[in-house]
């Protein structure tokens, strides 16, 4: 058997760099739900914890309890206040449901500031369009001052 020295072999260059970066993986279904594009699959997939967050908390704001399976008692529950909008106590009462929601639903959330507009443009439907905006911050990811607007549909 014959020895056959390294000194003779060279060397390997190897690209330290790589060409593309690499596709963070996705976190969970967009809603509402969208057909996916490229490395999504079926839906459409989020690849941020930040927006993630962010859809989750719109989400359980917009629920009403019973509407989702298994989970009676999810959500903010803000439909059956949703006529009585104009009473002086809406706001405190809508900020005590999200608060108590996200407390239970979403633990590692801290609401900072809610902020309600409404508009009675639609005259011919008689309803009015309530515009919730909500600023939170989630200190364990890194997220601060983010606002989620939310739009509620009422009934005149």
């Amino acid at each position: 058997m014959t020895a056959i020295s390294f000194k003779s072999v060279g060397e390997l260059t190897v690209d330290t760099q790589l060409k593309t970066p690499p596709e963070s993986l996705p976190i969970g279904i967009s809603t509402p739900m969208m057909l996916g594009t490229g490395n999504d699959g079926i839906f459409k997939m989020h690849r941020n914890i930040g927006s993630q967050i962010a859809d989750n908390l719109r989400n359980l704001i917009l629920t009403d309890h019973g509407e989702r399976l298994g989970l009676h008692d999810f959500g903010a529950n803000l439909g059956p206040i949703l006529f009585s909008y104009t009473s002086p106590d809406w706001e405190t009462n809508a900020m005590m449901r999200i608060k108590a929601a996200a407390g239970k639903f979403m633990p590692f959330v801290q609401l900072e500031s809610f902020q309600l507009e409404i508009d009675n443009n639609d005259k011919e439907s008689a309803s009015a369009t309530l515009v919730i905006t909500v600023i939170y911050s989630v200190p364990t990811a890194a997220i601060t001052d983010k606002a989620i607007k939310v739009f509620l549909r009422t009934g005149g």
